[in-house]
């Protein structure tokens, strides 16, 4: 299958401007959380988001994604006013500040996605695909936005309890075509997809899903990838997130040579680069 040929979608309109894919785009991560597996800070203020994403948009990213719920393991639940109150603010400043800027919300909830769309954000990305809000496949197709589904089990909470397979790969393209049939007779045009590293799955089956990327194609849509200083990185290598950008890297060099459009990072400057790279590497 992985030498198959798909018709595989490589630009997404956002907010009428269409975006190549041809190209990887890199997906700078802006946590308004205090409680992110890597970077979150009790004391994050606006102004040092600000001055990150500033950072993000000079050393190259294409995409800000600003989210208000940590979805690490056992993360604390948070309310919809909660999650209104850490990312609304962020997006209007973004669009103040830096007029232009491609902006994802990063939120699993339809009214937290609908007021962020409202408030500037361009973008959806929803690490439940749909299953925790009824609603949100309805408020992408009213507003017409491109939309990430991230495939998932459970909550934060209960997800790594949920990590029996038959057969892995299989089972998750299975979960993912029958969203896009119905986002499709919705209206939706502009789909990605995330397998989701990390939710649902070990260790191991995390390393499995990156050797088998090449297999999602089969569903002709954009691919992206969140792997950045993830446990699948820091616990093989034994050591923490904060140690883990190298590792990294080397996972994103290898997404990119199996066919991820989109990576999603904490380091733009490397993946940046590391685009560069593949890019070169891929046109001689």
């Amino acid at each position: 299958m992985k030498n198959t040929f798909f018709c595989k979608k490589n630009t997404i309109n956002v907010q009428g401007n269409i975006i190549s894919l041809d190209v990887p785009l890199v997906m700078g991560i802006v946590n308004a959380t205090p409680d992110s597996f890597y970077d979150g800070n009790a004391q994050l203020t606006l102004e040092k988001m600000l001055t990150q994403v500033a950072r993000f948009l000079a050393e190259g990213a294409q995409i800000i994604d600003v989210g208000g719920y940590s979805t690490r393991p056992a993360a604390v639940e948070v309310s919809v006013t909660e999650e209104l109150c850490r990312v609304i603010p962020v997006i209007e400043a973004i669009v103040r500040e830096f007029p232009g800027t491609v902006i994802s919300i990063d939120t699993f909830r339809a009214e937290v996605a609908r007021k962020a769309i409202l408030a500037g954000a361009a973008i959806i990305n929803d690490v439940s695909a749909g299953d925790l809000d009824d609603n949100m496949f309805a408020t992408v197709a009213d507003f017409g936005v491109p939309y990430i589904m991230m495939h998932s089990r459970g909550t934060p909470a209960t997800m790594q309890s949920l990590t029996h397979y038959v057969h892995l790969t299989e089972e998750i393209i299975a979960y993912f075509e029958p969203k896009i049939n119905k986002l499709k007779a919705l209206g939706v045009k502009d789909i990605m997809i995330d397998p989701g590293f990390g939710f649902a799955k070990t260790l191991d089956q995390n390393y499995e899903l990156l050797q088998n990327l090449p297999y999602f194609n089969v569903l002709e849509l954009p691919i992206l990838i969140g792997v950045s200083r993830k446990s699948m990185v820091y616990k093989l290598l034994n050591t923490a997130a904060s140690e883990a950008l190298n590792g990294t890297t080397v996972l994103h060099t290898m997404a990119l040579m199996h066919g991820a459009s989109i990576i999603r990072v904490h380091d733009v400057k490397e993946a940046v680069e590391a685009v560069q790279l593949f890019q070169k590497m891929r046109s001689v």
